[in-house]
C-alpha cells in the first residue's frame, strides 16, 4: 500500500476498532483506553499514517498553525520576539509559520495572500504597508489580526503589542544630552518604518526638552537597518567636516548601531570619545560587542507571548474577546558606546 494513500479507515480496519476511536485516540487520546489506543498506535507506525490537517480543517474549520509576518529575520530583536510567540503557541498544542518580508512590502503582501488562501488560525504581523486592504480581507475570512511592534499609530479594530517608541527615543537622546552632547544624530530608516518615526519623535522632544530646537537633530536615512547599512553610516559620519560631525549618535536599532560600531573600530576612531553611540532593541550581542553597546531595552519576548495570548484567544471559541492595545515601558540600557565621563567635558 503507497503510504500516502493510508487513511483512517485503513488505520481502523488494521486495528479492529471503528474510525470514531482512530479519531479519538488522534485527537483525544486520554478517553480511549490504554490497550486500544496502543493497537490504534501500532497500525498507525505500521502503515505509516499520517493524518491530513487541510482536509481537517476544512471539515473542522480552524487550523492549528498560527503566522508571524515579520520585517527581516536575520535581526535578533525579531527573533526573539518569535520565540516569546512560539512558547504560547506550543503551551496551547499550535504551531507557528515564520514568514520574513525582508522591509518589502510586495513580498508583504504576497505572504498576506498566501495565508489568506491557507485560512491559518491567525497573523501575528511587524508590517511594512498597514494601509494594505488584504489586513483587513484576513478578518472577514476569519482570519484575525494582531499588530505587533506596529508603533503609536493605531485603532480600535485591532489587537496591538508594542512598546512605548517615542519614549525609548526620549531615554536615549535625553542620555546623550545630559553627557554634553550638542551634536546628535539620528541614524535609521527608510522614514516610513513607524517605529523609526516614533524614535525620532522622541529624539525631538529631548531635544526641545533640553530647550534645543528640533532643527538640530541631525537625521541620516538609511535604506534599511542591517549591519552593512551601519557600515556605510560609518562612511557618511566621516565625510563630514569634522567642525560639523556629530559627536553622538542614536541609532534607530541595535544592528546598524553594532555595524557602526565595528566599522568606526576598524577605523581606528575611539568610542565614546570620538562619537558616542546609543543603539534599540538591547539585542543579545549588544552588551558582547567589543566596546559594550549601550540601548534601549524593549521585553522583546514578552511582546511575543502577549502577542500570541491576544491571538489564541480571538480566535478560540466561545471566548468573550476585546481588543486590546498593551504598550510596554522601554528602558534605558547604559555601557560603555556612550557613557564616559571625558565626553561630557569635551562635547560641543
Amino acid at each position: 500500500m503507497d503510504v500516502a494513500s493510508v487513511s483512517i479507515t485503513d488505520v481502523a480496519k488494521r486495528a479492529g476498532v471503528s474510525v470514531g476511536t482512530v479519531s479519538n485516540v488522534l485527537n483525544k487520546p486520554e478517553v480511549v483506553k490504554p490497550a486500544t489506543r496502543a493497537r490504534v498506535e501500532a497500525a498507525i507506525a505500521q502503515l505509516g499514517f499520517v493524518r491530513n490537517e487541510s482536509a481537517r480543517h476544512l471539515r473542522g474549520g480552524q487550523s492549528r498553525l498560527l503566522a508571524y509576518l515579520m520585517h527581516d529575520s536575520g535581526n535578533p530583536s525579531f527573533t526573539a520576539l518569535a520565540r516569546g510567540v512560539e512558547t504560547v503557541a506550543r503551551a496551547n498544542g499550535l504551531g507557528l509559520l515564520l514568514c520574513n518580508s525582508e522591509n518589502d512590502p510586495v513580498r508583504e503582501d504576497e505572504y498576506l495572500s498566501l495565508l489568506l488562501e491557507q485560512r491559518i488560525r491567525g497573523v501575528l504581523i511587524t508590517g511594512v504597508d498597514y494601509a494594505n486592504p488584504r489586513l483587513e480581507l484576513l478578518p472577514k475570512h476569519g482570519v484575525p489580526v494582531v499588530f505587533v511592534d506596529r508603533g503609536s499609530q493605531t485603532d480600535g479594530a485591532w489587537c496591538s503589542v508594542g512598546v512605548d517608541d517615542v519614549e525609548g527615543g526620549f531615554l536615549a537622546v535625553s542620555h546623550l544630552i545630559e553627557l554634553g552632547h550638542k551634536r546628535i544624530a539620528l541614524a535609521g530608516g527608510p522614514l516610513s518604518i513607524p517605529q523609526v518615526v516614533d524614535r525620532r519623535q522622541g529624539a525631538i522632544n529631548a531635544l526641545e526638552s533640553a530647550g534645543f530646537g528640533a532643527e538640530e537633530l541631525h537625521i541620516i536615512e538609511t535604506p534599511a537597518l542591517d549591519l552593512h547599512q551601519g557600515r556605510q553610516l560609518a562612511s557618511r559620519l566621516l565625510g563630514l567636516p569634522k567642525r560639523r560631525r556629530p559627536t553622538a549618535v542614536f541609532c534607530a536599532n541595535d544592528v546598524l548601531a553594532l555595524g557602526l560600531l565595528q566599522e568606526l573600530t576598524q577605523q581606528g576612531v575611539s568610542v565614546p570619545e570620538e562619537l558616542a553611540i546609543v543603539g534599540y532593541d538591547d539585542v543579545e550581542f549588544a552588551a558582547a560587542a567589543t566596546i559594550p553597546l549601550s540601548s534601549v531595552r524593549q521585553p522583546r519576548v514578552l511582546l511575543g507571548e502577549t502577542a500570541a495570548k491576544l491571538l489564541i484567544e480571538e480566535t478560540t471559541p466561545g471566548t468573550k474577546h476585546k481588543h486590546q492595545h498593551i504598550r510596554f515601558a522601554p528602558e534605558l540600557i547604559v555601557r560603555q558606546s556612550s557613557m564616559n565621563p571625558r565626553v561630557a567635558r569635551r562635547a560641543g
